[in-house]
């Protein structure tokens, strides 16, 4: 028998043979990809070197993922409550003087609770920081995120905001960096106060009793049922102090001012009625000194 010939006959089909057993090689090799979706970009369908050491290509691996790692924690370094923020800088005076604060605020524009009286922003105009009823889209920016006060090389008052409210816990020091002061917010709150609502899913404030300390101490705030002012005052140690006000359910408009004492263990002094409008915004009653 004349085996070369049968060799030639037989060649085309033993060649293809081996590049389909080639090709499936190369194809079932995906369960050992130990490096996809890595920053090295290393497949072993692609490149399929002859010879692999994988105690090497492990460590490969392993320091693959702690990149990641280290790259997601940079990234959700500036996320604070789910949301995303950019760090700013403030700085006023001269000298020893010189005052920065430091400062995280929003990337993207957020609703503030309506009911927090006192939000803070950074005014794009002024250039610094400022506490208001509500802030314009355009005008500024919410804060939202660690702050720090730095005086000199002193750090005078450091704590977090939550779009735009004060929160969790706020510290000030002297400048000799002894604490004079320290409180803790819940969204603009004191975080003792005692809150009613006109609601049993809790969406429309009626009263907020500010509590610091274990006492009333704070601005204490009432509310219409259409969310507008009520009633606001101060008070210290349980005792209501200075003005008073009471207002009508439209515009804010004043109803009525009453007068405590500043001091609030002044016993001698009499609460009164200093002033009064009526629904059209005019004075009915004023009291004489």
């Amino acid at each position: 028998m004349n085996y070369k010939l049968l060799l030639l006959l037989f060649l085309p089909f033993l060649s293809i043979s081996i590049v389909n057993a080639q090709e499936n090689i190369a194809i079932d090799t995906t369960e050992f990809d130990i490096f996809g979706d890595t920053e090295y970009g290393f497949s072993l369908i692609n490149e399929m070197p002859l010879t692999l050491n994988m105690e090497k290509e492990l460590e490969l691996s392993e320091e693959a993922k702690d990149a990641q790692k280290r790259k997601e924690k940079k990234r959700k370094k500036k996320w604070f409550y789910g949301m995303k923020t950019k760090k700013g800088f403030a700085r006023r005076g001269y000298g020893e003087k010189v005052e920065l604060e430091i400062f995280h605020y929003l990337k993207d524009f957020k609703e503030t609770d309506p009911y927090v009286p006192e939000i803070w922003w950074y005014d794009f105009t002024r250039k610094r920081i400022r506490k208001t009823g509500k802030i314009e889209d355009k005008r500024g920016v919410i804060l939202h995120g660690p702050y720090k006060k730095i005086v000199g090389e002193q750090v005078v008052e450091e704590g977090i905001f939550y779009k735009g409210a004060k929160h969790g816990r706020w510290t000030k020091y002297d400048r000799q960096d002894i604490l004079i002061d320290k409180q803790k917010y819940f969204k603009g709150w004191p975080k003792e106060s005692k809150v009613r609502y006109y609601d049993d899913k809790l969406t429309k404030l009626k009263e907020v009793v500010p509590i610091v300390y274990g006492k009333k101490n704070g601005t204490y705030y009432y509310y219409h049922e259409n969310g507008t002012v009520a009633i606001k005052g101060e008070y210290e140690e349980d005792m209501k102090i200075g003005k008073w006000v009471e207002y009508y359910p439209f515009r804010l408009r004043r109803k009525k001012e009453i007068q405590y004492p500043s001091d609030p263990y002044d016993d001698s002094y009499q609460p009164f009625i200093s002033k009064e409008w009526d629904r059209r915004n005019t004075v009915v009653y004023e009291a004489k000194f």
